[in-house]
């Protein structure tokens, strides 16, 4: 080669070297300032060359878009658009960043199209491209703080540091959207996201939909076939605090590219890009493309490999055999053999899918076994199950039917659903056993119920020959009991004579006492017959006399409810009067949630439980019974709870029934506990079942937050606890009324609506209260409430801090209560 040819050559490199600076001189910046904003053309690029950033039109539109795409990749893949609903119709448009920070894209006309709305500002503002694909804004010296980004604001593709779920505090959910088309990026139909219902899980819904649902977290991932597990290609995170809870994920080769899609046609799937070949590969989708995402109702089962794929779980039937057969599973299955509560068992399944987690709760700290436990004592749980698989406690329990069972070797869960004793069991010489167990309990019984019919008629026979005798020495006390005739017929209280009382607890022993009310001590006792009883005996000195126990023993003689106390008998001798209830072996509410220790026994599960039995057993009292009859002392403390924490409403001495279409009534004498008494029946007397309401809201704010309405104490005001809810609610923060004892077992919205329902109960105008039908239909709802106004509360100054019930009306001139409008702070 001569030297003209090298001279050549190096003329040749120097221009090449000139050409490349020069080019990356021009097209590697990543930032937008005020000063030069991006025009249509143009484009940005992260600072190691893998995104970028300009206009774009997608398919065959014409329209312009600002959108993010990657830039190493020759097949030219979008992840992000900013003006997804409000396309620029030609080339002028222009992507600026103000002076306060505010992202905008502006037309030939300089209207702005869309626009970041940034609620931060910055003296000197940027926006910068990074290198995971977020376009954040910030200030030009702060490399850490972002006044915005567009991982906030996700569209249809989930990148590696995204973030799907809710902030619990502002309210804020993230999830992924499909577009239109493939010519169309504005918002499709189909999003992907986390249900929060239950454990966390995640969910795709056309509208609000669901098309597909997947297992909850379970420390590891979201496990089932459909879903990537743990592999050395990507790390699953999942942050569940009482602030947040977010999903995310992050490669663990860098070198690998892959990104998430809910593509336009409702399936979610994730990419990775193969270098070898020049394109996407898809890893895995969701729906899969088996079919078998909700489709067999409830105890139905779907097989992937099976034809046809619906089938009923074992000892399940079709609900209704004939559309089963038509290939029409909706309805779903019901047990062979129904369930009996106290004698069920639980049989294990392998390999499926956990069912639907709409009615399921997750408690944090139980064992299995314990879970098994919790299970057995509820019985509207019908399965129970382990979800976590990094070991520790946490298990998940169903009160509902389950609904969208799968079945697959590729399922790891197991799942004990609850059947009845008989369908419980193993096979082979067991079954046999169990098949001769029940013959014997048969055969038992049937000899006990022999006997005790004998003793029955024997025991009848002999009470009235000897209450006869008892009646000729000390007159017809019962007598008092009625003011007619037809009265005494439609009653037909049994009676007991206080020497069978005075047997059953020992004479009203000490160690019998149970508690003491206004109306008087209450004993436990027992009859001859083993079955335990309640004694309430008025006392003599009790400010509630015949007339009280009249009303009691007249409302309530006929209710029957499971949410109401029972009343056995009465027993009037001489000067004894006393009333005979089941006994309650869990004693009263109050027992439980005023107390520091005792009220971690409950969970939030029992305590709502309790609260839809609350409202179940005013509703039957208000709208169902015979007479319309309203309470009037509502409170914990009559509240009792049975073997299952069932609440049962007591103390019927101070209620009221109305007959026909009365629905208020006004009284001299108010009588109740300071505390649960609604304003205008404290001040003017009125009193309705709208008086009740008042009651149950103060009562379901006491059962969440596990404090009194009255004596309660906050240093930065002097409301009582309804104030103090009111005032939460006013700044957004309801979640501080929450008893820390039951933040692990809470399911967040149940707690909140419970909340709100609760002041919308307490409202000072009674017009306003919901009916306790409405109550009812609200707890098992998920529609929108309507905004409470401000409650009537009483401040307590001169009132005593306990409970305390009153029989007399307040004069109004005296300061004993006043009646508080709170305005939010």
């Amino acid at each position: 080669m001569g030297l003209e040819d090298k001279d050549v050559v190096i003329l040749l490199l120097i221009m090449t070297l000139f050409l490349l600076v020069s080019n990356v001189s021009c097209s590697t910046t990543d930032t937008i300032t005020s000063a030069s904003p991006l025009k249509d053309g143009d484009t940005i690029i992260s600072s190691r060359g893998i995104f970028e950033l300009g206009f774009f039109s997608p398919g065959s539109s014409k329209n312009r878009y600002i959108g993010i795409w990657y830039k190493s990749i020759p097949i030219k893949t979008v992840v992000w658009v900013a003006n997804r609903e409000t396309p620029v119709t030609d080339n002028s448009g222009m992507l600026k960043i103000t002076n306060l920070g505010v992202l905008i894209i502006t037309n030939d006309k300089s209207a702005i199209v869309w626009s970041s709305n940034s609620s931060k500002g910055s003296q000197n503002p940027i926006a910068q491209l990074l290198d995971s694909g977020n376009l954040v804004v910030r200030d030009k010296n702060d490399n850490r703080n972002f006044l915005w980004q567009s991982f906030d604001y996700l569209g249809d593709t989930m990148l590696p540091g995204m973030k799907l779920g809710k902030d619990l505090v502002t309210g804020r959910e993230n999830f992924i959207t499909s577009w239109k088309n493939e010519n169309d990026p504005s918002v499709g139909d189909y999003t992907f996201g986390c249900d929060l219902r239950g454990y966390p899980h995640q969910v795709i819904r056309k509208g609000q939909v669901l098309q597909y649902r997947s297992e909850p977290w379970n420390g590891i991932d979201f496990g089932g076939i459909s879903v990537l597990p743990q592999n050395a290609i990507y790390k699953f995170d999942m942050v569940f605090n009482e602030r947040e809870v977010l999903y995310t994920y992050k490669m663990l080769n860098a070198s690998l590219i892959a990104r998430l899609t809910m593509n336009h046609s409702g399936v979610a799937q994730r990419w990775v890009w193969a270098d070898q070949v020049k394109d996407w590969v898809l890893y895995f989708s969701i729906p899969a493309a088996d079919g078998c995402d909700l489709v067999c109702g409830a105890y139905g089962i779907c097989a992937v490999n099976s034809f046809p794929k619906c089938g009923c779980l074992d000892k399940f039937v079709p609900k209704y055999q004939n559309e089963w057969n038509g290939a029409n599973w909706s309805k779903g299955c019901v047990r062979r053999k129904p369930l009996n509560c106290k004698t069920d068992g639980f049989v294990k399944h392998t390999n499926i899918k956990l069912p639907d987690l709409q009615y399921s709760v997750f408690y944090k700290n139980l064992t299995l076994s314990q879970c098994e436990k919790v299970c057995l004592k509820n019985c509207s749980c019908m399965a129970y199950a382990n979800i976590l698989k990094t070991g520790g406690t946490g298990c998940m329990i169903w009160t509902g039917d389950l609904i969208d069972i799968q079945e697959a070797p590729t399922y790891s869960s197991q799942i004990y659903i609850r059947m009845a004793f008989s369908d419980s069991g193993v096979s082979g010489s067991h079954k046999k056993k169990k098949k001769i167990i029940p013959l014997l309990v048969a055969l038992i019984a049937g000899v006990l119920v022999s006997m005790g019919l004998v003793f029955v008629f024997w025991r009848k026979w002999r009470n009235h020959s000897v209450l006869k005798g008892e009646e000729e020495q000390t007159g017809n006390d019962t007598d008092q009991l009625y003011t007619n005739e037809s009265q005494k017929e439609d009653l037909e209280l049994p009676l007991f004579r206080l020497s069978e009382i005075v047997k059953a607890t020992h004479n009203f022993s000490f160690n019998n006492k149970l508690g003491e009310g206004g109306y008087g001590p209450v004993y436990k006792g027992a009859l001859p017959d083993g079955k335990e009883i309640a004694v309430k005996r008025l006392s003599k000195t009790s400010n509630q006399g015949l007339d009280e126990f009249k009303n009691e023993v007249i409302c309530i003689s006929k209710l029957q409810h499971r949410n109401l106390v029972r009343l056995l008998g009465c027993c009037i001798q001489g000067d004894e009067k006393m009333l005979i209830y089941e006994y309650m072996p869990n004693k009263s509410l109050d027992y439980f949630i005023f107390d520091e220790s005792r009220r971690k026994l409950l969970d939030w599960p029992e305590r709502f439980n309790i609260i839809n039995g609350v409202a179940r057993g005013l509703q039957y009292l208000h709208e169902d019974s015979r007479l319309r009859i309203i309470h009037r002392d509502l409170k914990a403390s009559n509240i009792l709870l049975d073997f299952d924490m069932n609440p049962k409403i007591s103390d019927f001495g101070m209620a009221r029934s109305f007959i026909g279409n009365e629905t208020q009534a006004n009284t001299m004498k108010v009588v109740g506990t300071y505390g649960y008494m609604s304003p205008e029946y404290a001040v003017d007397g009125i009193f309705s079942v709208k008086s009740d309401v008042f009651s149950f809201g103060v009562l379901v704010l006491e059962i969440v937050s596990g404090k009194k309405n009255r004596g309660f104490f906050h240093h930065d005001h002097h409301h009582n606890l309804l104030g103090h809810a009111w005032l939460l609610y006013q700044e957004g923060q309801l979640m501080e009324l929450i008893d820390p004892s039951i933040t692990e077992s809470c399911h967040l919205y149940e707690v909140l609506r419970s909340i709100e329902l609760a002041l919308l109960c307490v409202q000072r105008n009674p017009d306003d209260r919901p009916s306790m039908s409405s109550v009812v239909v609200t707890l098992s709802s998920e529609g929108e409430l309507p905004e409470p106004k401000q409650p009537g509360f009483f401040y307590t100054e001169h009132v005593p801090r306990d409970d305390t019930s009153s029989s007399t009306r307040a004069p109004l001139s005296t300061n004993a209560m006043t009646i508080t409008l709170v305005n939010g702070r």
